[in-house]
């Protein structure tokens, strides 16, 4: 029998190891106590108890009630008000909405209740289902769900995440998961599997845009050389050549990363792999500064929240990977390096977004953020363009730095505010600053999506 009423609870992005990985640790926190699952590592968040808040289970929570409930204050974002911040909403309405595309998702372990989840998440937003949603495991079946594993827990809420918000952003488009088997704390296996899904969604055409919201320290590679990932940026060229878009985070913990074991900080600059890798569009997040009702009260800036727990957007500059030919045109930013992000979205815990979560949780709504929220937006994104050129972009990075010609025009808004350091009692490492123009903080910037669309399709078609 299922409960009348539900607590909001609170999931923070964290990094867990499974290769190493980025993706979203479960820490929730009941709006009514600090009752707290176990977390990996050491590495744990701050978060500050709100207030209590309750409502029907079938009904997720609106921003009204997410502000006067939470402290911090957090104006939690639902589809419609997500389309009407990146002004999508002429485009759905034209019928932009990723029609004829599909979006695959590559996660570890998968979810064994995604499916009712995405069904409850679009029953709670009046949401139609997507045309098909399809999950496959390319690399071998996955290990049986174990809801005491904080890791198998942690890929759930991620996956959940990941298939619902790139759902709510390009509704018209079908839906891939690949589930992949293998954890392991930094090492190759993992990746080795991932590039397994990656090619098996490139050589049967699955997918337009691959999003991955996942990647780890290039330093925490064995060998932190180009022959070290070249065996592994294989299906980056072949989904290229494909029409095949893959989108991947550049990560939560600032200008640096969590090294091999989980339990410490670098202390010095570091970006995460595979979003430093020239062959992959890398989005970083942005905060949204939002008021009470959900309108934008000013510009948006880079998203960074140290000073109460170790959580910013991964912004820098590649130690393995030289800068590529489409960032010439911003190599005085850049300098010899690939320089990360590409292009920014939502991710700031303040302005989270809700997601439908049932595997090794209370069922129910919970608010989620990181750039494993912006990265399934930005694949919604992809798919509308897609839809709008009537093909696959492939690789649209070209595409988005020559949209800085004119980028008022062609969508591309400017944040000029903000920083990545990570400042903590523990870990003290500067990072890079917003500024006009490119910046390395903030990539070329966020988007005004109805613009930004067609401009994509036109310039990478």
């Amino acid at each position: 029998m299922r409960p009348s009423q539900f607590s909001i609870r609170i999931s923070r992005i964290f990094g867990l190891a499974c290769a190493g990985l980025l993706v979203a640790t479960l820490v929730p926190v009941e709006l009514a106590g600090a009752a707290t699952q176990p977390s990996a590592g050491s590495i744990k968040p701050f978060v500050e108890i709100p207030r209590t808040v309750s409502a029907p289970l079938d009904v997720p929570p609106t921003t009204a009630q997410c502000v006067a409930n939470t402290h911090p204050e957090i104006v939690c974002l639902s589809p419609s008000l997500m389309h009407t911040l990146y002004d999508t909403d002429s485009l759905l309405n034209a019928g932009t909405d990723g029609t004829g595309q599909t979006i695959a998702i590559i996660d570890c372990y998968g979810s064994p209740t995604i499916r009712r989840d995405l069904k409850a998440f679009d029953t709670g937003y009046g949401l139609a289902a997507p045309p098909s949603f399809t999950i496959i495991q390319p690399a071998g079946p996955v290990p049986a769900f174990n809801p005491n594993d904080p890791g198998m827990v942690g890929w759930a809420t991620e996956t959940s995440l990941d298939v619902e918000w790139a759902h709510a952003m390009a509704p018209g488009a079908s839906i891939v998961l690949a589930e992949t088997p293998t954890a392991e704390n930094f090492g190759m296996s993992g990746f080795k599997d991932i590039a397994t899904a990656e090619n098996d969604i490139i050589t049967n055409h699955l997918a337009t845009v691959i999003s991955e919201s996942f990647g780890t320290p290039e330093q925490t590679f064995r060998n932190d050389s180009l022959a070290t990932f070249a065996p592994l940026e294989v299906p980056f060229a072949k989904a290229a050549a494909a029409g095949i878009t893959i989108l991947a985070a550049t990560g939560d913990f600032g200008a640096t990363g969590l090294k091999r074991g989980g339990t410490s900080f670098y202390q010095k600059q570091v970006v995460n792999w595979p979003a430093s890798d020239p062959g992959v569009t890398a989005i970083g997040g942005s905060h949204l500064q939002l008021d009470a009702t959900g309108q934008r009260v000013d510009d948006d800036v880079v998203w960074n929240e140290s000073r109460r727990h170790p959580q910013a957007e991964g912004a820098g500059k590649s130690a393995v990977f030289s800068r590529p030919s489409y960032q010439d045109g911003v190599a005085k930013a850049t300098g010899r390096h690939r320089a990360i992000p590409d292009v920014v979205m939502a991710a700031s815990c303040g302005d989270s977004v809700v997601v439908h979560l049932s595997s090794g949780v209370q069922s129910g709504w919970w608010f989620v953020c990181g750039t494993s929220e912006a990265t399934p937006l930005f694949a919604g994104i992809v798919a509308m363009a897609d839809q709008v050129a009537g093909h696959g972009l492939g690789q649209i990075d070209p595409a988005l730095y020559s949209l800085l010609a004119a980028p008022d025009t062609h969508g591309v808004t400017d944040i000029t505010l903000g920083d990545n350091s990570i400042w903590t009692k523990a870990d003290h490492v500067v990072g890079f600053y917003a500024g006009a123009g490119y910046d390395v903080a903030s990539g070329i910037g966020t988007i005004d999506g109805a613009k930004f669309v067609p401009a994509l399709a036109s310039a990478a078609g």
